[in-house]
């Protein structure tokens, strides 16, 4: 006799299924994080080892050519006894122990209150990938740099290429920099957040455009790769439109490109100027936001945003042009990449006509 129980059950089955099946993922996501936990820590306890060692016996760094040699020897497939790694160990461990003076027999525990600022920044540390945060290490410049970019790792799922283009790119000096009226214009608390979106400069370095480019054919490359352009203008930002039009009295204005910024709960309005920054700018975005505060913005959102993107602009001119705008606007600088023009393209030897004189050199 055949079952027909299951067919009878087919939709209650099909959302049992789909339950079982987000289950197991979560559960291997928590799988993953704790082996690359328990991983750092080990990475932790074998570079505390290491410095305490050769510290203790004066040992050259020699010996690390021998441990690595006896590890691989005794593990063979283990990785992560190279002497590269063995290295890395050990400046993982000094670089944060040093600074935040970590009890070497507890090493995940603050010998005081408030250290690092919060207890927290302490699993911030032991939950970034290994491979991210070799680069934190070779390249940060002290512990705040360093907490820095793990919080942004851990906020925003950085890949480790794009952590190396941040670092390239100098993010956290850059990081909050934009010039602004938010203090004047914006409850405190949006205030800070609202300051803390906006960078100077932003690098838009997968768009290659001409001098004299202009700003529409700007907008198109960066709509083009959006995915890039969100991540350089940072966590929250969702797309609405380019060349986003708005009405008034009949008659149609078009702004270069608009987003909703989620946390923020506000629109956000930018302006492309492919030149200097001029102070007729800002009349033109604090006109765009009147229209999407009266048209868009809904009971609950915050004033729309204005972000003025220039290539170039003298701070002292901006500061003035700020004063007395009761729109919160901020005005940052952009770059590209410049493509050549073509009379110095010409002028250019080519690779061939280099490989042919590198070859008489040699």
């Amino acid at each position: 006799m055949k079952d027909d129980s299951i067919n009878a059950i087919d939709s209650e089955y099909i959302e049992w299924l789909k339950a079982i099946k987000q289950q197991i993922r979560s559960t291997k996501i928590r799988m993953i994080k704790t082996a690359n936990t328990e991983l750092i820590h080990f990475y932790w306890q074998l570079g505390q080892m290491i410095s305490l060692k050769l510290k203790e016996q004066n040992w050259g760094d020699k010996v690390i050519n021998k441990l690595s040699a006896d590890l691989r020897n005794e593990f063979p497939d283990m990785q992560g006894f190279s002497r590269q790694n063995l290295y890395y160990s050990k400046n993982f461990y000094e670089f944060y122990a040093e600074q935040i003076h970590i009890l070497p027999n507890n090493p995940i525990v603050p010998q005081a209150e408030g250290q690092l600022q919060a207890a927290n920044n302490y699993d911030i540390i032991f939950n970034i990938p290994w491979g991210h945060q070799k680069v934190i290490i070779s390249k940060a410049q002290n512990i705040e740099e360093a907490l820095f970019y793990a919080h942004q790792i851990l906020s925003n799922n950085w890949s480790r290429s794009v952590l190396e283009n941040q670092f390239k790119q100098q993010f956290y000096k850059h990081y909050g920099q934009g010039q602004t009226n938010f203090s004047q214009t914006l409850p405190a608390l949006t205030a800070d957040m609202a300051q803390e979106v906006v960078k100077d400069p932003y690098w838009f370095d997968f768009v290659s455009v001409s001098q004299k480019a202009r700003e529409r054919d700007i907008e198109k490359q960066l709509v083009t790769h959006i995915t890039q352009f969100l991540l350089e203008l940072g966590k929250g930002f969702a797309f609405v439109g380019e060349q986003y039009c708005l009405n008034l009295n009949n008659k149609e204005y078009f702004c270069d490109l608009l987003f909703y910024h989620i946390p923020l709960k506000a629109y956000v309005v930018i302006e492309l100027k492919n030149g200097n920054f001029k102070p007729e700018h800002l009349g033109q975005l604090n006109f765009y936001q009147n229209l999407i505060n009266n048209s868009l913005k809904g009971e609950y959102d915050n004033p729309t945003i204005g972000m003025l993107l220039c290539r170039d602009k003298d701070r002292i001119e901006v500061e003035y042009a700020l004063q007395n705008i009761s729109s919160p606007i901020g005005v940052s600088e952009f770059n590209v990449k410049e493509l050549l023009p073509e009379n110095l393209k010409s002028k250019l030897p080519t690779i061939e006509e280099v490989e042919e004189e590198l070859n008489k050199i040699l």
